[in-house]
């Protein structure tokens, strides 16, 4: 069995008027054939040359397993030498991912390479944006971004299998309590719906992005990834104008984080359990009462 899944609207090029009429207002994703076509890096960046230009920064490592709950979220499975990284996932398939590394950082002419599509919108906010890097098979686990801003990921290298939900499914997603990601217990491209019932029904969309696709993901869009081959994306992040969505990304980043770290210190694989339940009690909840629709 499998979700209920739609194409993501593509076009090649989009001017700004359609862009804020049919997406940025809406708040619909879209993938961007040629944004990236202007870029420098469009043909400047592979895999050879990101380890060129980085060089043998230690990086931590992420794989798919299920988190620890008495680690801290972002926790990392492994460290490397980015050259080895990347010498690793040209070669051989593996669920070791990079996030949270600033590549831009220890190579500040990676900069040049790159412009924030201003002319669709403003409000953009990274100096150094992030940058995604995993080998043939790893997988995003199902999650929206804390910070709830919009997203125009770039996709570079290789192929990404992307799914994404609306926010309003998040209590049929198992959404774990006082966090910003989903029950990890289930496959988001193979779901059981006997043993996740909440699952069934909900209504997605995906896209396979090759290089240079830009995929728009709305804020609170909640997403999955798989990368087809070893390959990498670069995240440029922009505030959406409503006072609340940064008011609750606000809360996510100071409050509710602050809170749910203390009780995973203190509390630990109890706490877990009882998120873990909550998110299941919600689900059925939800379920029955035919929410959202």
């Amino acid at each position: 069995m499998k979700f209920d899944l739609s194409p993501i609207d593509t076009v090649d090029h989009i001017s700004k008027e359609d862009f804020e009429e049919h997406y940025l207002k809406t708040r619909k994703p879209l993938v961007i054939k040629s944004m990236s076509k202007e870029w420098p890096a469009h043909q400047k960046w592979t895999l050879d040359y990101m380890k060129s230009v980085v060089g043998d920064q230690t990086v931590p490592l992420y794989d798919s397993s299920k988190a620890d709950p008495s680690k801290p979220i972002n926790a990392s499975a492994a460290e490397m030498k980015f050259g080895d990284y990347i010498d690793l996932i040209k070669e051989t398939p593996t669920d070791l991912r990079i996030f949270l590394f600033d590549p831009i950082k220890h190579a500040p002419k990676l900069l040049d390479d790159y412009m924030a599509p201003k002319n669709l919108m403003g409000g953009f906010l990274d100096s150094y944006p992030n940058m995604f890097f995993g080998g043939k098979g790893s997988v995003t686990f199902l999650h929206y971004d804390i910070d709830l801003a919009h997203i125009f990921h770039t996709h570079f290298g290789g192929r990404k299998h992307v799914i994404l939900f609306e926010n309003k499914w998040k209590e049929r997603l198992y959404q774990i309590p006082f966090a910003t990601y989903a029950l990890e217990d289930y496959d988001v491209e193979k779901p059981d719906f006997e043993k996740f019932p909440g699952l069934k029904g909900v209504k997605g969309i995906e896209a396979f992005l090759e290089h240079g696709d830009t995929l728009f993901m709305p804020t609170g869009y909640w997403h999955w990834m798989k990368y087809l081959d070893g390959s990498f994306s670069i995240s440029l992040r922009a505030w959406d104008k409503s006072w609340a969505v940064k008011a609750k990304s606000l809360y996510n980043l100071t409050l509710q984080r602050k809170f749910d770290d203390f009780m995973k210190g203190n509390f630990r694989e109890k706490y877990m359990s009882w998120k873990e339940q909550l998110a299941m009690k919600r689900a059925k909840q939800a379920l029955e009462k035919n929410y959202p629709e």
